[in-house]
């Protein structure tokens, strides 16, 4: 593990000049949205407006450097790497914002998620930089680890052999009513404010409709002492406003306020200037907060409704923001964290280091660490009662797949292990809320919850995934409690398994029935991907049962699972891996409601297709990967598992 600041932060991966365009780390919290770290120290994608928004930057957003050596000539620089090549083909000579202002000759990029650092060089610039950036991440304290903030921290260093003045100055555009896809700023204002030894400006608008999904407000804040500001930028034609700027900030590092005049979304800078000694080194901090209330429900129609957005079948637009419940507004975020980033920082910093100094492989922390960003992307948000949803993923700019879909979320581990609290509560919503009396449980669920069952489709690996997971978060948790309160309900979840056209009907631990799953599609008869799922489900429920007194239940698991355990063996098992028997059912009626999606999967249930058949399906064996990870053992003989991975490394990867 390797350290490059003096604050100790540790670097997994390394990034030169040539492997930037792509990198773009995420800062913001769990449901707060983000604010993407560029890989030459641009900031992109801010995507904090309650949807995503690829590609989206405010215009003219960016950090700039002033500085002048004693008896030398000043220079100024736009704070990031030289241009990717690619961009010099646009329509107007290059497609990067800003891109006639003079920028940094070389560039790298180093990370240990979530903290990145940019570093700066430039032979006619007489100092050295580095950009340090990150959200606090602390495992089992999702509210600290849910502020919607973004610190930049400037670490400037002179080498030379003279004293300079120097100067940081960031710029943000008040684009509140606009989120990258729609939407215009409207009588927008920013306000300058010094308070508790913050210094910043705070934007706002007059006639956004505060009920819209864009209505929110800014604020950019530094804790340095001597700072200069601008609330609005010279309202001049022809790119006369940024050289305006350009020209104010390179005469001696400060600015002048200018008169918004009319301007719609009026641009807000802070400059903070200082001296430093031969050998010096100081350190600027920048502080970028939000608060965006009005999130949208989402949709079935989710590209053309973005974030849910409209009153339509799955509910009232509006559910909200818990993280806005937290705080007044941005400047209120930025006042209540200021003076406990170094405590957010340092727990942060423990959990980086701890993880990082593991023996694991540098490629298995990178996947593992770096990936834990989408826990705070617009993947995923908290509704003001504080319960935490997820989409699929995302498009560019719209959710991907509504409803915390369960066989999608079955995959994913880290909110469990790291944030307990965030995944008992999705529980709580998959079998309080989202599963029926007869045990029936969507798989996705709308908002709000008392529409929670609308979808009215199950799918069998999600729903046998729930229980599983139920187990998982009991196990970690040691929560009682939580267990009673959902046992009854994840019980009626499996014995659903059983009912007439259902997945499992003739109570032989092997299902048989119409079992949609996460590929889109039915399957008709015993295969392995559900199978091991069921097996899986039965084995967690056993424990559970048992745990809690229903030693007969517990009886019932056990005899379906060791059925439908060696079934599969003898029957699916075909010396390389496990396939599926295709059953067809023949007709509807033979399916019961609720387990056959109606445009989705085969037409033909005489001889139906999108079947798997013979074929070696990739992740057949994830019901056994979840069941070691509940530590719950093979599900079947431990030599036919064995074989099987090394048949999927051979067909499906190699």
């Amino acid at each position: 593990m390797e350290h490059d600041n003096d604050h100790g932060w540790p670097v997994l991966t390394r990034y030169d000049q040539d492997h930037l365009a792509r990198i773009a780390l995420p800062l913001g919290g769990i449901g707060t949205g983000t604010v993407s770290l560029g890989g030459r120290g641009d900031l992109r994608d801010f995507e904090i407006v309650n949807r995503p928004a690829k590609g989206f930057r405010p215009s003219h957003t960016f950090f700039s450097l002033y500085v002048r050596p004693e008896d030398g000539q000043a220079i100024t620089r736009v704070l990031e790497g030289p241009l990717d090549v690619e961009s010099y083909e646009g329509a107007t000579g290059n497609t990067a914002q800003n891109h006639g202002l003079p920028r940094f000759r070389s560039c790298s990029f180093a990370a240990a998620y979530p903290f990145g650092q940019v570093l700066l060089d430039d032979p006619d610039v007489p100092l050295s930089l580095q950009i340090e950036a990150f959200n606090p991440l602390i495992p089992a304290d999702a509210d600290r680890s849910g502020i919607p903030l973004a610190l930049l921290r400037f670490v400037v260093t002179n080498p030379t052999q003279v004293a300079v003045q120097a100067a940081i100055c960031g710029n943000l555009q008040n684009f509140i009513g606009q989120d990258g896809t729609h939407g215009l700023p409207r009588q927008n204002y920013n306000r300058f404010r010094r308070e508790d030894g913050l210094t910043g400006v705070f934007l706002a608008s007059r006639d956004v409709d505060p009920q819209a999904e864009q209505w929110g407000t800014l604020a950019l804040c530094t804790t340095a002492a001597d700072v200069t500001y601008r609330t609005a930028w010279a309202n001049l034609s022809w790119g006369d406003a940024l050289l305006d700027y350009w020209d104010d900030f390179s005469a001696d590092g400060r600015v002048e306020d200018r008169d918004a005049d009319g301007v719609d979304a009026p641009m807000a800078s802070l400059a903070a200037s200082f001296e430093l000694a031969s050998g010096a080194t100081a350190q600027i901090t920048f502080l970028l907060t939000w608060h965006f209330p009005n999130r949208q429900s989402w949709s079935p129609n989710g590209h053309t409704i973005s974030l849910g957005g409209g009153a339509n079948e799955v509910g009232p637009p509006t559910v909200g923001n818990y993280y806005t419940t937290r705080y007044l507004d941005a400047w209120d975020v930025v006042a209540r964290t200021a003076a406990v980033l170094p405590d957010l920082e340092r727990d942060t910093l423990a959990f980086v280091r701890s993880f990082c100094a593991s023996d694991l492989p540098d490629v298995v922390k990178e996947a593992a660490l770096f990936n834990l960003s989408t826990l705070r992307t617009q993947t995923c948000f908290r509704t003001p009662d504080g319960r935490f949803w997820g989409w699929e993923g995302c498009h560019d700019h719209y959710g991907s797949c509504h409803g915390s879909c369960t066989h999608v979320w079955n995959y994913e581990q880290a909110t469990a292990f790291l944030f307990g609290d965030l995944a008992c509560k999705m529980r709580e919503v998959e079998f309080v809320h989202a599963t029926r009396s007869d045990g029936h449980m969507s798989f996705r669920v709308h908002l709000p919850l008392e529409l929670a069952t609308e979808w009215g489709l199950a799918a069998a690996d999600g729903q046998m995934g729930c229980i599983m997971k139920l187990y998982r978060d009991w196990q970690l948790s040691g929560d009682d409690g939580f267990l009673r309160e959902l046992w009854p309900h994840a019980r009626r979840a499996l014995e659903f398994c059983w009912v007439p056209g259902g997945w499992d009907a003739d109570r032989d631990g092997v299902m048989e029935g119409c079992q949609h799953n996460t590929m889109d599609v039915e399957y008709y008869g015993p295969n392995p991907q559900m199978g091991f799922w069921y097996l899986g489900a039965l084995r967690a429920a056993e424990e559970m049962a048992r745990y809690l007194g229903e030693t007969n239940f517990a009886a019932t698991c056990r005899d379906l699972f060791e059925g439908g355990s060696a079934w599969m063996d003898r029957h699916l098992f075909n010396g390389e891996y496990y396939e599926q028997v295709i059953r067809p059912p023949q007709h509807s009626e033979a399916i019961a409601p609720g387990l056959r999606h109606q445009d989705m999967g085969a037409r033909d249930l005489e001889n139906p297709e999108l079947q798997l058949g013979a074929g070696c399906l990739v992740d057949q064996l994830v019901g056994q990967y979840m069941a070691h990870i509940c530590g719950l053992g093979y599900l079947a003989d431990p030599a036919k598992i064995r074989k099987t991975l090394q048949s999927i490394m051979r067909y499906n990867l190699g």
